[in-house]
This record gives C-alpha cells, sequence and structure tokens, in this order.
C-alpha cells in the first residue's frame, strides 16, 4: 500500500494521454528523489500553462498576449490560412518552415460518436474571419481521417453557402518518405497518384 500522496499523484499522471499506471509510478518516484525546489519549478510550470496562457484572439492558437506570434507577426503572409485542427498541428506545420501563412485552430474535428458537431468548433469564427480579412486561400489541413476530412468538406460548404470568394486547396496526402509502395493500403496509393505534381 502506498502513502496516499505518491497513489494521488500517480492517479493523476495516469489521466495523462500515453502516461500509464506504471509510467507514473517511475514519474512519481523519480520525482521524490529531485530535490524540493526542482519540483517546485514543475509544479509552477504546470500552473503557469492556465495562468499565463489563452487563445489567440485572431486564430485561437495558443498564446501568451492577445495575439499569437504569428498572428501579430507582419512578415507572414496575410493572405493565406491553413485550418488545422489543434495548436499541436500549428507546431508540426511549422517545423517543416515552409508555411508563411497565417492559421485558424478549430478546437477539434466534427465527430457524432464523440459528440462534437460544427457548433463545438470554431467554425463560425473563421467564416467571420474570412469576411473580415482580405484572405485569398484557406488550405484545409484538416487530419486526413475520416473527421478531418468531413470536417474540410463541412468548412468548404459553409465557405460556398455563405458567398466567400476565396480559394479552398486541401493538403496533399500520400506515401511517407522511406515507406514502400507495396506495403502502403490502396487509399494512401491513390491519393498519391491523384495529388502527384511536375518533376
Amino acid at each position: 500500500m502506498l502513502p496516499e500522496p505518491i497513489q494521488k499523484l500517480i492517479d493523476e499522471l495516469s489521466k495523462l494521454p500515453g502516461i500509464g499506471p506504471k509510467t507514473a509510478a517511475r514519474l512519481v518516484f523519480y520525482m521524490l528523489s529531485k530535490p524540493k525546489e526542482d519540483i517546485e519549478r514543475l509544479g509552477l510550470a504546470v500552473l503557469g500553462l492556465k495562468e499565463n496562457l489563452r487563445f489567440c484572439s485572431r486564430c485561437y492558437n495558443i498564446a501568451e498576449h492577445e495575439l499569437c506570434e504569428i498572428c501579430s507577426n507582419e512578415k507572414r503572409n496575410q493572405e493565406v490560412i491553413a485550418v488545422v485542427e489543434e495548436p499541436l498541428d500549428v507546431i508540426a506545420l511549422e517545423k517543416t518552415r515552409s508555411f508563411d501563412g497565417l492559421y485558424h485552430v478549430l478546437g477539434g474535428a466534427i465527430s457524432p460518436i464523440d459528440g462534437i458537431g460544427p457548433e463545438q468548433l470554431r467554425i463560425q469564427q473563421l467564416l467571420d474571419r474570412l469576411h473580415s480579412e482580405n484572405t485569398k486561400e484557406v488550405i484545409m489541413a484538416t487530419d486526413p481521417d475520416f473527421e478531418g476530412e468531413a470536417t474540410a468538406a463541412y468548412i468548404k460548404d459553409k465557405m460556398r453557402e455563405s458567398g466567400l470568394d476565396v480559394r479552398v486547396t486541401r493538403i496533399a496526402r500520400g506515401l511517407p518518405v522511406g515507406s514502400n509502395i507495396e506495403y502502403a493500403d490502396e487509399v494512401t496509393i491513390k491519393r498519391s497518384l491523384e495529388g502527384r505534381r511536375d518533376y
């Protein structure tokens, strides 16, 4: 039987994605071996997530101020918006250093099974933004799964219904680097053929 403070922390850490009870226990016992100052810094950093961060008022990415660093950067291409599901998607796209436009974070994808409909996402905010900004292209960068595809199609339809004359594109999908064609599924191969470009 573990002391209550240890068991409580194991239980809380186990709620995190990718952390099971064994990993949580290892983390707790590792923390027990550290000086009190290290644990206090960790605790303050966790509290700072909620106290010092907010959502950008323009794109809904994580921000320290009213606007995130991307939206407040005037050097970014203000005419292109990549629509993504989560802030982690922004990080993934930024790591490529190949996109210099803006973002719009939906906060998820349409998933009736999980009780998430269009009204739970920031789709209306995107439409309002497109009506007020000089956007020339919207890149649908939602995940290439059923929910992501349904969300992208829904947004495209809503844009057309609201009379927006903006180019809508979809991120290309296909074979990952280092993979073998023989092991890829038919849908992936089909999409990679459809998304081919000049070489």
